[in-house]
């Protein structure tokens, strides 16, 4: 299962990346090879300065050893050794109209000391955030999630769009990071499913991504802006960064198992601002935006 699921996380990074520069138009992603010193390595793909993107990456790994210290504790167990890969993206548009996307998709496997798979899940989902609400790229965004998750099960829907609203919250902030999209983790083996079932589902969220967001970007991308919307968008940007170093759950793993940092990183956006106590306009379309991160609500 590691093998054929590392083989279709490099197939569908050279198939992402390969995608958004033609969607850019203009910028290339740069290629980075790294190793980790206790096993394990990866690649990580980075576009800057686009014409469309102003920072993106699109990152696989696959590392492996004996598990770190914050897992030891996490799964209550004096030592163990573990395999991790995944594919996570995020990637920040210059134009403002343009949403940022995040997504991730994983597998994990522990084993015990004759080298047998003691537990193993699949982990992931992906996620929008606007700076300006456009419904309809809200409502195309979900129904390209729901189709892939009812592909499997009726119920995987609402379920993972649920855990994803609770998982994206700024609760320092007591508002939603966007508007959502899916999320799960730990999908294990059950009497319901196999860990077959689970990797067709995962490679189907995966697989539908680029269905999810490239149409939006398409339809935004060449629309004017001014220097205000730009200000909105880099003070909201602010709060992807708060939501990624206090609570996002992969960063903070990342940076306590000495994860490689540049990659951890790789999702804070190139230019953000903090203004003190900012409130939009009354009736404005960043007052709406506001108030719907506010409650989280069902596109479709």
């Amino acid at each position: 299962m590691k093998d054929k699921f590392y083989n279709y996380i490099e197939n569908l990074q050279d198939t992402i990346t390969s995608t958004l520069e033609k969607v850019d138009g203009e910028a290339k992603f740069q290629e980075d090879i790294w190793k980790r010193a206790e096993g394990g390595g990866g690649r990580t793909r980075v576009i800057e300065n686009g014409k469309v993107f102003e920072k993106g990456g699109v990152n696989i790994s696959a590392v492996h050893g004996d598990l770190p210290e914050v897992l030891r504790n996490q799964f209550k167990v004096k030592e163990g050794n573990f395999f991790a890969c995944g594919l996570s993206l995020v990637l920040h548009p210059k134009n403002p109209l343009v949403p940022t996307v995040h997504a991730n998709w994983r597998y994990f496997e522990m084993y015990d000391d004759a080298g047998n798979i003691v537990t193993q899940w699949f982990g992931g989902g992906q996620d929008l955030t606007p700076y300006y609400l456009f419904d309809e790229d809200a409502i195309h965004f979900h129904s390209v999630c729901k189709s892939a998750c009812d592909k499997h099960h009726s119920e995987f829907y609402p379920k993972f769009k649920e855990t994803c609203d609770n998982y994206f919250w700024n609760a320092h902030r007591n508002e939603a990071r966007g508007i959502g999209g899916l999320f799960f983790d730990y999908l294990k083996e059950t009497d319901e499913f196999s860990m077959e079932d689970r990797f067709n589902f995962v490679t189907e969220v995966g697989d539908s991504f680029l269905e999810s967001y490239v149409p939006i970007v398409e339809k935004r991308k060449e629309i004017e802006f001014t220097k205000e919307n730009k200000d909105w968008q880099e003070v909201r940007r602010g709060r992807y960064v708060e939501f990624n170093l206090v609570h996002d759950r992969g960063t903070l793993f990342g940076l306590k198992t000495n994860g490689r940092i540049e990659s951890i990183l790789m999702s804070l956006p190139p230019i953000v601002q903090w203004k003190y106590n900012h409130t939009p306009a009354e009736n404005s379309e960043e007052e709406r935006l506001l108030k719907v991160l506010a409650h989280p609500k069902d596109w479709v």
